[in-house]
């Protein structure tokens, strides 16, 4: 006779088997197998087919009920021969398996023996008639310390803890030691000892979307499992980062607009419905805590398709509408005081321009020719505090305070010379003013106008988007990303194209599921200086005049103001 180990597809029952019913009862077997492999190998002989099992017809149906759960090894088997005895066999099975000591540390110690001897995995599981995956298992009892084994010993664990440190280091193994002895800490058992030892999440080889030689780290087996797990997972996640950022770079040069979710963030089916990419569908990408990753292609939002339906029932073609705005209010607020700052600025240099801004003003009317100066209402006392320091704004600041003196108006607590509205009716005498007018120069007179266009150029509006263009404003010359601005950045698509300009196309693809706080800092890194590899002088694409967008969504009004006006002032030239 000679033991091998057969797939279980090349087996089947004998018509000479002895036992005629109770074959597939199994449960009492079931579990025995399921934690330990198969003890006992089957005997068989070969047929014109494979092989047809002479003894051992439940531990078949017991394994066949494993491989449909996905628990599937090669069968030990003992195969005769002619003239083998088969009751001889099976007594010689039985002796054997009696041998194998019950523990798992005294089958340990036993396997570890003969390994001592020189005998292989192999030669041992042959010497048993069992699997060679269960000899590995008791071997890698021996890579736990001794207290823990101590502890298993007393009772003080149970098996699935100790088989789940096998897993783990040496210095975890100490680490989980010293919990388990203190009085006011606890030491994870059972399934949260995996998470413990992982991270948080086990991460399985399965669910790489790279090649698995392109991994530095420790793999992990899990030998009382079917899995294999990531020991390092920083580095699978660089490496399961840029896999993404290359399969939606795939997806966008197919034409499809890519979604990537929050890791561990779900995507549901009903609340999604179909939609093609020339329709507007998307790629939706889901990212499990685990790292298994799920690419639902050709979809939209259940809103969307319910206002598609309710378009098409009215006779109207459906629009494209965000769900989610690229940036929060506070943040479209923060961006108009800014750029509305420095074209204003600006615009000081261009006395002319300011004068036809003027008339054109007096004639059709604007919201704030009435007269009144811009109320700067900022969202909140951050983005104010942040307006204060732009160099532009002292610009004007201090522009005024030369204009008042050339009009003889002394300081006011209000800081405008226009008065706004909410103070209308408080300003100042107009015949004072006029007065003093008519004895200034034409120089003096067009200094001053064009300080009260400036003043009274209202923030947030298109005209502040035609005359950055017109006046080429390089936002870098009044403004640089404070905290308030990192503070404001909300979305995460958009932070990451920051990421991609201030600090390269190899950060942003590392960093594409991070959270926005971590990419935050990646930013803030660059404008410091702490990252050799970034951009000091980063400049966001919000500052660019036109605005620029870092995703297809729209929701900006800066962004929608200029789609309007362009075409009006493209091929306008800037007056002297």
């Amino acid at each position: 006779m000679k033991l091998e180990h057969i797939e279980i597809e090349d087996l089947k029952p004998s018509s000479v088997n002895v036992r005629k019913r109770g074959g597939k009862e199994i449960a009492d077997l079931l579990p025995s197998i399921r934690a330990n492999g198969l003890l006992q190998p089957l005997l068989v002989r070969p047929n014109c087919e494979g092989f047809e099992i002479v003894a051992g017809q439940r531990r078949y149906h017991a394994l066949l009920k494993l491989a449909d759960e996905g628990i599937k090894d090669p069968v030990p088997c003992v195969i005769m021969q002619d003239g083998d005895d088969a009751k001889a066999i099976e007594a010689s099975l039985a002796e054997n398996v009696a041998r194998l000591p019950m523990d798992e540390i005294d089958q340990y110690k036993a396997f570890a023996a003969l390994v001592k001897q020189g005998k292989s995995v192999e030669d041992i599981a042959i010497d048993f008639g069992v699997t060679e995956r269960l000899v590995r298992r008791k071997l890698a009892i021996g890579n736990l310390i001794d207290p823990i084994l101590n502890a298993y010993r007393n009772e003080e664990i149970n098996v699935y803890t100790l088989r789940t440190l096998t897993m783990a280091t040496k210095k975890q193994q100490k680490m989980w030691w010293e919990l388990h002895k203190s009085d006011d800490q606890h030491a994870p058992q059972g399934s949260a000892l995996k998470e413990w030892l992982f991270g948080g999440d086990d991460i399985s080889v399965e669910a790489a979307l790279f090649d698995l030689a392109e991994y530095e780290g420790a793999v992990v087996p899990d030998l009382f499992g079917d899995e294999t797990y990531f020991g390092d997972a920083t580095n699978f996640w660089t490496l399961q980062n840029t896999a993404i950022a290359q399969a939606k770079g795939r997806y966008e040069q197919n034409g499809w607009e890519v979604v990537i979710l929050d890791i561990g963030e779900s995507w549901y089916s009903f609340e999604h419905a179909e939609a093609s990419k020339e329709d507007g569908g998307r790629v939706y990408v889901e990212i499990a805590r685990n790292g298994e990753v799920a690419f639902h292609e050709g979809y939209i939002t259940g809103k969307e398709a319910k206002r598609r339906e309710k378009a098409a029932a009215s006779g109207e073609d459906h629009a494209p509408s965000a769900d989610k705005p690229e940036i929060t209010k506070p943040m479209q607020n923060y961006l108009a005081l800014h750029r509305h700052a420095a074209v204003r600025a600006e615009l000081l240099k261009h006395p002319g321009l300011a004068l036809r801004l003027a008339v054109a003003q007096i004639i059709a009317g604007s919201e704030l020719w009435r007269i009144y100066a811009d109320a700067q209402k900022a969202h909140n006392e951050a983005v104010a505090k942040s307006l204060a320091a732009n160099k532009a704004e002292a610009r004007i600041a201090k522009e005024r305070k030369e204009v008042r003196a050339l009009l003889g108006i002394g300081d006011d607590k209000d800081g405008t010379l226009v008065y706004r509205k909410v103070d209308w009716g408080k300003g100042h005498d107009v015949h004072e003013v006029f007065a003093k007018l008519i004895d200034l120069d034409d120089a003096s007179v067009s200094r001053i106008l064009t300080f009260i266009c400036a003043e009274t150029l209202q923030s947030g509006s298109a005209l502040v988007e035609a005359l950055g263009h017109m006046l080429s404003v390089n936002m870098a010359d009044h403004w640089q990303p404070d905290q308030a601005f990192v503070d404001l950045m909300r979305d995460k698509e958009a932070i990451n194209g920051m990421v991609r300009e201030a600090a390269g196309k190899a950060a942003a693809e590392a960093h594409l599921v991070s959270t926005a706080k971590v990419q935050k800092q990646v930013v803030q890194k660059c404008l410091d200086g702490t990252r050799t590899r970034g951009k000091a002088d980063w400049q966001p694409r919000y500052m660019d005049f036109p605005m620029r967008a870092y995703t297809k969504r729209g929701g900006i009004d800066a962004v929608e103001d200029w789609k309007r006006v362009k075409g009006l002032f493209n091929e306008a030239k800037t007056a002297s």
